[in-house]
């Protein structure tokens, strides 16, 4: 039986934080910021993972990090 927890460290402490990112081609060269993510991270390590705000939309975020 596993225990919850981040992935590289064990701990259960984590947050998440509103990201926006350009794309390639004009976006990037012009810096429009059209990829919006949520990232959720370890407050202790730093492991991170991005999920993207139009696909994961409704579902607990934390509950996905923590598997």
């Amino acid at each position: 039986m596993s225990e919850k927890g981040c992935m590289k460290c064990g701990s259960n402490d984590a947050a998440k934080k509103d990201v926006a990112m350009t794309g390639t081609g004009l976006s990037k060269m012009f810096d429009v910021q059209n990829n919006q993510f949520t990232v959720v991270y370890c407050k202790k390590c730093g492991y991170s993972e991005f999920y993207n705000r139009q696909s994961s939309a409704g579902s607990n975020l934390l509950d996905l990090f923590f598997g």
